[in-house]
């Protein structure tokens, strides 16, 4: 497994899809960043000690963050179809579950290490505007919400990565369907059953940034392993296609 994470990391390295990915993090982080310029009650949005780090969780993952991740997933399955080069890889021969894991592996740590950045970014503009009233407890509570937000997005995005792969359509497109999965979270939240269940807002029940009982989180926990099993067995079926 360490030779086929190491062979995928390398082709990521050749890639600008990473570029783009930071890019996209970058820019949501600023567009939240100019939207707490606004004036409320005699002062901004931004100077309240905690409202980026808060707004940032949702505005990056019902508008960009997911959609980005589903893209880099898609790509890593889809390119060795679509390059032609996946005739050549089983001359080696290679195993193509091992391939197909280890791509997903690659997917998840992104997953995990691109809301690690975002929480970078926030914390060092939240450090620079008011550092005294930042407390370690509430650093902490940040961090781990950003961490399980990271890994969530990848539980509820897997499906869409592996159902493209299935299709054998272009990785584009679960960019396009991975946007529209994400932004419906934000009609989905108004409801308290919807917002435990839908994977997009289910994230946020667990990371903690809705206040939920230990039986919504339970269900949240379900729902996102409900896409990670159904993930494993839509490209399950796409390893028995190749066969045939």
């Amino acid at each position: 497994m360490q030779i086929y994470l190491w062979a995928e990391r390398q082709k990521l390295r050749r890639s600008n899809i990473v570029w783009l990915a930071v890019f996209a993090t970058v820019m949501v982080a600023l567009i939240v960043f100019l939207g707490g310029q606004e004036v409320y009650d005699g002062s901004r949005y931004i100077d309240k000690a905690g409202w980026y780090m808060t707004m940032m969780q949702t505005w990056a993952t019902f508008f960009v963050l997911p959609a980005v991740i589903a893209l880099l997933g898609s790509y890593l399955i889809c390119r060795e179809e679509q390059d032609d080069t996946i005739k050549a890889l089983r001359l080696i021969p290679i195993n193509e579950v091992k391939l197909t894991a280890a791509k997903m592996m690659i997917t998840f740590m992104f997953s995990v290490l691109i809301y690690l950045l975002l929480f970078v970014i926030t914390f060092s503009v939240e450090a620079m505007l008011h550092f005294s009233d930042l407390s370690v407890g509430m650093v902490l509570d940040f961090l781990k919400a950003y961490f399980l937000e990271g890994l969530g997005v990848f539980l509820a995005i897997s499906p869409i990565v592996a159902l493209v792969a299935h299709m054998k359509k272009s990785y584009w497109l679960a960019l396009v369907i991975t946007e529209m999965y994400s932004f419906a979270g934000i009609f989905m939240s108004m409801s308290n059953t919807l917002q435990t269940y839908y994977p997009i807002t289910a994230i946020f029940g667990i990371s903690g940034y809705y206040e939920a009982s230990t039986s919504r989180v339970f269900f949240s926990c379900l729902s996102l392993l409900f896409c990670g099993g159904l993930s494993v067995f839509i490209l399950k079926s796409l390893k028995h296609s190749e066969k045939s």
